[in-house]
């Protein structure tokens, strides 16, 4: 994946530099392969990338309300709305309210939208696993430095 010509040019920044690079690339294409596998499991249910974050938040944050959604997943509010709607008519999704007046509300994942979140994660696991020759030796070193990474690039979130 390193290039030797960086290596010759000014311009393309240490070598550290182009290390972090590299590991930008591969997760970006990582996660495109992943959205591009069928499932072996007929049950599960692909998901837009927008959808997928939602429910994985709600996995986190089983009755939250949509500007925690938004603010948690960095999507737009208007983006959002969509993306509920979506989850909404897959079943995979509930809004209660929440307020007396009945104007707030909260997002719950449904028992449909909680299995496929689980079928969904056997399914990555499957495909990741076998993708690396199910050698788990830098697993825990390779997830210590994504959820770092992740934790760094949301707080940082504009």
């Amino acid at each position: 994946m390193h290039d030797r010509a960086q290596e010759t040019d000014p311009s393309a920044g240490s070598d550290e530099d182009q290390r972090w690079a590299d590991l930008a690339d591969l997760v970006l294409i990582i996660s495109r392969e992943i959205q591009f596998r069928r499932y072996t499991n007929e049950r599960a249910v692909h998901l837009s990338q927008s959808e997928g974050m939602v429910m994985r938040y709600l996995k986190r944050d089983p009755a939250a309300p949509p500007s925690r959604i938004a603010a948690a997943t960095g999507l737009q509010r208007t983006n959002l709305s969509t993306v509920l709607r979506g989850l909404e008519e897959k079943g995979f999704i509930e809004r209660h309210a929440h307020s007396a007046d009945g104007r707030g509300v909260t997002v719950h994942s449904t028992e449909r939208g909680r299995s496929n979140t689980v079928l969904v994660r056997k399914e990555w696991a499957a495909t990741v696993s076998a993708a690396a020759d199910h050698d788990t030796r830098d697993l825990d070193a390779a997830l210590s430095l994504l959820a770092a990474v992740e934790a760094g690039l949301t707080r940082g979130r504009p």
